[in-house]
């Protein structure tokens, strides 16, 4: 089975072809991601409108190199696979529209994938990993554990009430005036730091249910961050490594928490996996391995390239799909908003949560 992948929900302009034996096992072909940082970096943050006039710039050339590195043709593949959501909508369009245009062309079935259902999947692309498994997603846009029962499958354990892990570290690097994308450049910092200097809180520690909370820990590093003005690089650092500990141990007992729910609710995980942008950084690797070590099960962790938004992860999440008999029709909607487990529902007492989209 051969099939290509498209993503476009973000900033990744991204295209990739992979291949799925009948055993289930998959490879990469080529995976080919074109990065807009240095068009967005002026700005902060990701514009969707230069976002998606980039898509459409850059997605033909890229999905055109993709194919020539996999040394295959469009009448070669089995299916065409493209991120349907969630996303900002004007690049899912650009992603969706051009799949349909090469199934069409090519008379090749098209599968609309759930970007977070990528993310999912990815771990089973790189190494056995049977169903079911906990899953934690933490990227820009998403912070959720969640129980992968099955391909289409999923149960929500545990989800942010504000803010999402990536988009914490990316504010927190803004307002320290640390370079854009945040993320890596508060994990730079970090590693320079004390973690002991600033008494930051852990959110949502001991609590009984998983879910996370960062937009309290995040002004409480900007209310440090004002009271010591104006900031030295050790400051910075020091601020960095405060933060960066508080997340960490809030994650690990969220974690914790949510292998407990699933232990009662489904017995034991297969594994700990971690997917999203996120699980790139070291610290939060480190963290997760103390984790499952408690929790004796085993933690499997993508390579950092398939952690961040990619084409493979979209093209496998269409073999996946494709395997089981499902396609998509003509009729498939890009859509800014879609959730993993279509039953889950807002977090009781947090008024209108980030979990409610």
């Amino acid at each position: 089975m051969l099939v290509l992948g498209i993503e476009t929900t973000c900033d990744e302009t991204a295209a990739a072809v992979i291949e799925r034996q009948p055993d289930g096992s998959g490879r990469i072909l080529s995976n080919i991601v074109h990065s807009q940082i240095e068009d967005h970096a002026p700005y902060g943050g990701v514009v969707p409108e230069i976002a998606a006039r980039a898509h459409i710039d850059l997605l033909d050339g890229i999905i055109r190199g993709a194919m020539t590195e996999a040394g295959i043709g469009f009448a070669q593949l089995s299916a065409v696979a493209a991120a349907a959501g969630p996303g900002l909508i004007g690049g899912v369009i650009v992603g969706l529209t051009t799949a349909k245009a090469i199934a069409m062309v090519h008379n090749t079935p098209l599968i609309a994938v759930n970007h977070l259902e990528a993310h999912a999947l990815t771990p089973r692309l790189t190494c056995p990993l049977a169903f079911p498994y906990c899953l934690f997603l933490a990227s820009g846009g998403h912070t959720q554990i969640v129980a992968v029962l099955g391909v289409g499958q999923y149960v929500r354990l545990g989800t942010t009430v504000d803010d999402a892990m990536g988009e914490a570290f990316d504010k927190v690097a803004k307002m320290l005036g640390l370079p854009y994308p945040g993320g890596p450049q508060v994990e730079r910092a970090a590693a320079g730091g004390d973690p002991k200097r600033f008494a930051f809180p852990r959110p949502m520690l001991g609590r009984p249910d998983a879910h996370f909370s960062l937009s309290g820990l995040k002004t409480a590093v900007r209310n440090e961050a004002s009271r010591i003005a104006p900031l030295e690089p050790q400051d910075i650092s020091d601020l960095c490594a405060g933060f960066q500990a508080a997340v960490l141990e809030a994650t690990a007992d969220r974690l914790s928490v949510g292998l407990r729910l699933f232990q009662e609710r489904f017995g034991a995980p297969s594994a700990l996996v971690a997917a999203g942008g996120v699980a790139s950084n070291q610290a939060i690797r480190g963290a997760l391995q103390a984790v499952a070590a408690k929790a004796q099960t085993t933690l499997i962790l993508p390579p950092p390239a398939l952690c961040t938004d990619n084409g493979a992860m979209i093209a496998w999440a269409g073999a996946e799909r494709f395997a089981l008999g499902i396609t998509d029709t003509m009729e498939a909607a890009p859509r800014a908003r879609w959730l993993l487990d279509a039953d889950a529902v807002a977090p009781a007492g947090y008024g209108k949560t980030r979990a409610a989209y």
